[in-house]
């Protein structure tokens, strides 16, 4: 007998929530990290950005082997390889072997969230699907709880290298919810584009590798105008090759798709800002305000709470109304919690001048992320659900790393104060602008989605 919808969407949560809970957890094995295998800054940097560089450079790869070989078992691959590479983390005896060990894991988590999002759009449909987005969201949100709070504990109480082998346990209990989940027969001539493969991993890796290391190396180092460079022309000719290819990696007219390529391009503005509201929030409040790295971490809770409460109710919401309204409102109503932080002055006052700026954008979060999932996954069919989600996901990190990367040029130069003010502006007009672009692209169901 095949799984209950319930269970398969337990297995989508369990398997995303792994990539998500190690994601928050390594920041704050870092320092025990580094006590103990040594190696510095760069250890450090290259333990968050291995992972980051693999994990972009094989995502789109990792849609396209979903769709073409089944979603279960593209995730029992992310879950066991996901796994090993835990293992090997948490026994590294060196800082070579643990950044070795990061970067498999970042492969293995390619396979694991664009997967996971596919076994949903393809097990629900219609209103259930926005309420499963919903329900997905707000609990691999928990592991921005979960994750802080459980590795801060077991590294001051045990090791850090228990805060990686703890992922051990959820990979374990999703594999046995996943005994007797099976894919449809496959497809007897689904094929992967070795050469489009080659080319999508050495040009989108070069593309994530550069857009990593420029903070640290500068936009005139030759490491990264050269992988930038070079990344740029492997992914053009990587996109040439889909016009021509018979089993194309990305199929380029899901692009002639309304509401997945305005859904894309809303996606590149609201993660653009969200990535650099977290990342100038979180040094702001340490070096500026003076907040240790606890509080700094904590002043963010109301926005994540609100998202575990609200998700799944706006998604089931988005899937009754549609997801247009959400996805002008929810960033806009963000915009204006960016703009509250500008209260900020150098009298500091975290329940004055921050928690308001906090409840406004957990708000604003939780009205558009289910939507927004749900709207561009639902614009394309089930079959190609896998590269679908890829893509949005590639979107995503990929505005997040162009964000981050462009804080000198937002700051001027220092996160002092008036940079502070500058990042909230920039974020804001970022949220509005995803809002506007939602309200002029997105069409509900019943009025032509997929018009081009």
């Amino acid at each position: 007998m095949s799984p209950t919808p319930t269970r398969v969407l337990w297995i989508a949560v369990l398997a995303s929530f792994v990539a998500f809970l190690d994601g928050t957890i390594v920041n704050v094995a870092l320092p025990a990290i580094d006590r103990e295998l040594g190696g510095g800054l760069s250890t450090q940097q290259w333990v968050v950005d291995g992972y980051l560089v693999t994990l972009g450079a094989l995502i789109l790869v990792a849609g396209s082997v979903s769709d073409a070989f089944g979603r279960a078992l593209v995730l029992r691959i992310g879950l066991i390889g996901f796994g090993i590479a835990s293992l090997a983390i948490a026994l590294a005896p060196d800082p070579l072997i643990l950044v070795i060990a990061r970067m498999l894991q970042g492969a293995a988590g390619a396979f694991l969230v664009p997967s996971s999002l596919a076994l949903i759009t393809s097990t629900f449909e219609g209103p259930a699907q926005s309420r499963a987005i919903g329900t997905w969201t707000s609990l691999t949100t928990g592991a921005m709880i979960a994750g802080p709070l459980i590795g801060g504990l077991l590294v001051d109480l045990a090791s850090w290298r228990l805060a990686f082998l703890i992922n051990v346990i959820p990979i374990g209990i999703t594999l046995w919810l996943m005994r007797d989940l099976a894919d449809p027969p496959r497809h007897a001539d689904a094929r992967i584009d070795l050469i489009g493969a080659a080319l999508c991993v050495l040009g989108f890796g070069g593309l994530v590798f550069g857009l990593i290391e420029q903070p640290n190396l500068g936009w005139s180092h030759p490491a990264i105008i050269g992988s930038l460079a070079a990344g740029t022309v492997l992914f053009a000719l990587f996109l040439l090759r889909q016009r021509t290819a018979r089993h194309p990696i990305m199929p380029l007219d899901v692009f002639r798709v309304r509401n997945f390529w305005t859904g894309n391009v809303a996606t590149a503005l609201i993660y653009g800002a969200l990535s650099l509201n977290g990342f100038v929030v979180a040094i702001y409040l340490q070096q500026g305000a003076g907040l240790s790295a606890t509080l700094a971490g904590l002043a963010s809770l109301p926005t994540t709470i609100l998202m575990i409460l609200l998700s799944s109710r706006i998604g089931a919401l988005s899937g009754r109304w549609g997801a247009r309204i959400f996805m002008t409102v929810g960033p806009i109503v963000m915009g204006v919690g960016s703009l509250l932080l500008l209260s900020v002055a150098p009298a500091f006052d975290y329940w004055w001048q921050v928690l308001p700026s906090m409840i406004v954008f957990g708000l604003g979060l939780s009205i558009t992320v289910s939507p927004l999932t749900a709207a561009i996954l639902g614009a394309i069919e089930p079959a190609r659900s896998g590269i679908a989600s890829a893509v949005n996901n590639a979107v995503s990190r990929v505005a997040g790393l162009v964000a981050v990367a462009a804080i000198g040029t937002i700051v001027g130069g220092t996160l002092d104060l008036d940079g502070f003010h500058r990042a909230a502006i920039v974020v804001a007009a970022l949220m509005v602008a995803g809002g506007v672009v939602s309200w002029l692209g997105i069409r509900d169901r019943g009025s032509s989605p997929v018009d081009g």
